[in-house]
């Protein structure tokens, strides 16, 4: 029987002439994109941020090619990122051999690369368009929510501060009013109010020690009223500063975390409890050509309708130039961002609210419905179901997210013996509508737009090129939550992912 063979095998074999990483790297490994691109950018923008003088500091290069290189493949913890440095030798070879620790690789992240990151990211863009890869023409905006790393019960709700002010004001009127009952009883006088509608620490705590001194001298004092005093004196004006600078965080939002008060709660699609939980997170947006992230951004908005205008304002803040042609998604369909890419000049391919809920084959509208109805513009007039007229009696200024806008009053006449009373609303009297003719106007031209020939194509061609790198970058590189606290680190974490992808698509 023939022995078996082996081949040569012998651990602690010296080399005359050491073997090179290069010689062990592929010509076409991804790690050799993320190397020659990264060797093409200017990073004078990120060397201005080392102070000069002390000891020596890794080169910004280099640890940009690692962070780089660690997100593309789906590693984005700093230690292990270190670890890599020290025992993979593509990190080996991007690093030369140094071996920076987490501290130093995650300083890097956080702290250097701290609003400087896009411009790096914008150049990478730029030489993607000048190898004929993508586009800055024509753009595809889409957003999805990913999580923060904050507590998931650590909330504070906007309406609950109201609401507890709101109940501090009551409480504190309703102790002024017995005050003044017991004063009036025992020594005749009656004290002029405070403003009670401008509630804060100063004045709570001056009134409270207004009533506690019309009450000293007096006996036969609710025992239960000294002792809401005693609270009161000791949290209310405590709480009121707390509020008002919880107000100053939530900066408009409806919600914050306390352990990342730049995440709102807001509802994510992946609800393992299938409970609609409300979770800390930001809304990431992104624009494509041709699967390639030209623009990204973070807003702590859970809808996307106020996030375009900031979204493209970047965009031409860093190519000094807006897009010929914009593609989003109904989510993006409102009266303001209309109104700006018109004033833009930029084409708009943006579906309104209900675009899909009436392209439906089994759609049927509601023959009752106010855009349903005949409207005659001489007359400024409405036609009722009925066929009746309704008259213009007015406008009215309506708050919606966020912003003004002026809607007109159309009112019917006799509808109280009309057949088609009950069908057609269910107001006390005559039926009133209200109509946002700019809003309408904007929304038909927009659907008309949507409905031709290139409008056909834009809407097939986006959720082809934008939803795909969402769906490479949540699932494929499975990251759905964040790692920093804040939005301007957790934004360098989405603008490190986004230059991830771009070179990892090139690379393949």
């Amino acid at each position: 029987m023939a022995k078996p063979l082996f081949k040569a095998y012998a651990q602690n074999q010296a080399f005359l002439f050491p073997p090179s990483f290069d010689s062990m790297i592929a010509a076409n490994h991804p790690v050799r994109v993320v190397s020659e691109v990264i060797d093409k950018l200017d990073i004078d923008i990120i060397v201005k941020k080392y102070k000069g003088g002390g000891t020596t500091s890794y080169h910004p290069r280099m640890l940009l090619k690692v962070l780089v290189y660690g997100y593309l493949n789906n590693v984005y913890s700093s230690r292990k990122i270190a670890a890599g440095v020290k025992e993979n030798i593509y990190f080996m070879w991007l690093a030369g051999l140094q071996q920076p620790d987490h501290r130093t690789i995650n300083l890097f992240r956080s702290e250097r690369l701290r609003n400087i990151l896009k411009e790096v990211f914008a150049q990478i863009v730029l030489l993607l368009v000048d190898s004929g890869h993508v586009s800055l023409k024509e753009i595809y905006t889409d957003g999805s929510k990913i999580e923060s790393v904050a507590n998931r019960y650590s909330f504070v709700w906007g309406k609950a501060i109201g609401n507890n002010r709101e109940r501090i004001k009551q409480q504190l009127k309703e102790l002024w009013s017995y005050t003044q009952r017991v004063a009036a009883a025992e020594k005749g006088n009656d004290e002029p109010p405070p403003d009670f509608d401008k509630i804060d620490s100063k004045e709570v705590k001056r009134t409270i020690e207004q009533i506690n001194t019309t009450l000293k001298d007096i006996e036969n004092v609710d025992s239960r009223v000294k002792q809401k005093l005693a609270y009161a004196k000791k949290q209310w004006p405590a709480k009121l500063k707390q509020y008002k600078k919880q107000e100053k965080i939530l900066a408009g939002r409806n919600s914050y975390s306390k352990t990342d008060t730049g995440a709102t709660f807001m509802r994510m699609k992946e609800d393992h409890m299938k409970n609609g939980q409300l979770k800390p997170g930001y809304n990431a947006q992104i624009s494509t050509n041709n699967q390639f992230v030209v623009n990204y951004s973070l807003h702590p908005n859970p809808t996307d309708t106020k996030t375009l205008i900031p979204h493209l304002e970047q965009h031409k803040k860093l190519y000094n130039v807006l897009p010929d042609v914009q593609v989003a998604d109904a989510g993006y369909g409102s009266e303001e961002n209309y109104q700006y890419l018109d004033k833009q000049g930029i084409q708009a391919y943006v579906k309104p609210t209900d675009f899909d809920r009436k392209q439906r084959r089994n759609y049927q509208p509601n023959p009752f419905a106010t855009d349903q109805l005949e409207y005659n513009a001489a007359k400024n007039q409405y036609s009722c179901p009925a066929g009746n007229p309704m008259k213009y009696v007015g406008q009215q200024i309506r708050k919606r997210n966020g912003v003004q806008k002026m809607y007109s009053l159309y009112k019917a006449s006799g509808c109280r013996n009309c057949p088609l009373r009950e069908a057609c609303h269910g107001q006390k009297g005559n039926r009133l509508i209200s109509v946002n003719h700019t809003g309408n106007l904007l929304k038909q031209q927009a659907t008309e737009r949507l409905k031709t020939e290139k409008g056909i194509y834009y809407r097939k061609k986006r959720p082809a090129d934008v939803e795909p790198v969402f769906g490479n970058i949540k699932h494929n590189k499975n990251f759905k939550r964040f790692l920093l606290k804040g939005i301007d680190k957790t934004e360098i974490e989405w603008g490190l992912l986004c230059i991830a992808h771009n070179l990892k698509k090139i690379a393949a």
